[in-house]
């Protein structure tokens, strides 16, 4: 008889679902040359198919579920997309948290590792953990006060954005990225917080002409993982499980989170070039807007001390992480 052959190596074809087209700057910049990395640190071993704008189903804040069932294999999502499930991940969405997207890319992968790994992500292998840029108001009017934001709709993108406007006057209205440009033109709301990057790919300055820009630490951040089944990764090899390690974690993080923030400046240069209004809160004018901030913090503190969280310890540990960043 013929002696047996050795087993093939392993081929894999993992599915990576996101929610934002093909054409945006997250999947362009950061995903796509990401699974390009994996599938050339694989020999061709690992293909990663992958599917924009919720091409393989669902809505984008089923998209971790999609993760922990199989659905997909890899996913990319907004964590405040499942408000309460990942509450310590909320740390770094505190208002006037944010100064420098690497910074703070990096203090989240650091405790994450830290704090969440094995908790509140227990269900899922990360592989990635980062912010965007720096978060603004977008809007059909002027901002310059917390006032002016009395009475308008605008849409925020995670539960302590939503809180803060709350605290300032404004109708929060959630809904996810890719919603906002029909919600705009057809006056559902009356602007939005997102960072410069994706204005963009969402036609903002076409449909607004109002940008309120903060001086020193970001109004706002959101916090998004790159999540991938569990039981996927663990049924690899343990040569396929190494590229996928080696091409995730503190590095990638702190790359996806500083390729995010080097994207606002050709989009916010595109609404200058279109004309529009940007105006910048500076000086003693962002005390007002920290002051009508600091609610937030107070009920956040209260509702992670009721979770058994010591959510002034993930506040000063944070701070410290980003405040010992360097390049």
């Amino acid at each position: 008889m013929a002696p047996a052959l050795p087993a093939a190596a392993q081929d894999v074809t993992l599915r990576m679902h996101q929610f934002l087209p093909d054409q945006a700057n997250v999947p362009n910049l950061i995903l796509y040359p990401w699974a390009d990395r994996v599938e050339e640190a694989s020999d061709g071993r690992i293909k990663i198919e992958r599917y924009g704008a919720m091409a393989l189903g669902g809505k984008p804040p089923e998209l971790m579920d999609q993760a922990i069932d199989g659905v997909a294999d890899i996913v990319w999502t907004v964590v405040g997309y499942t408000p309460g499930r990942y509450p310590s991940t909320e740390v770094f969405e505190l208002p006037f948290m944010m100064t420098d997207a690497r910074a703070m890319s990096s203090a989240y992968w650091q405790m994450f590792e830290k704090h969440m790994k094995d908790t509140e992500f227990k269900d899922l292998k990360i592989l990635g953990t980062w912010v965007h840029g720096p978060g603004l108001i977008h809007a059909n009017r002027e901002v310059k006060t917390p006032g002016d934001m009395e009475g308008l709709k605008i849409r925020g993108g995670s539960r302590l954005a939503n809180a803060l406007l709350e605290k300032v006057g404004s109708s929060p209205v959630g809904m996810p990225v890719p919603a906002i440009p029909e919600a705009l033109s057809k006056g559902v709301i009356d602007g939005t917080t997102i960072p410069w990057e994706v204005t963009g790919s969402l036609k903002v300055p076409e449909l607004v002409s109002n940008h309120t820009e903060f001086e020193g630490n970001a109004l706002y951040t959101l916090t998004f993982v790159l999540a991938m089944n569990k039981d996927r990764y663990e049924s690899l090899d343990p040569e396929l499980q190494k590229v996928l390690d080696d091409n995730s974690g503190l590095e990638f993080s702190i790359l996806a989170g500083g390729g995010m923030q080097d994207a606002d400046a050709p989009s916010r240069q595109a609404a200058v070039d279109a004309g529009n209004a940007i105006y910048t809160v500076s000086g003693d004018e962002v005390e007002a807007w920290r002051a009508a901030a600091q609610p937030v913090y107070d009920e956040w503190l209260a509702d992670m001390e009721s979770k058994g969280i010591d959510g002034q310890a993930l506040i000063d540990e944070a701070r410290s992480l980003m405040d010992a960043y360097t390049d």
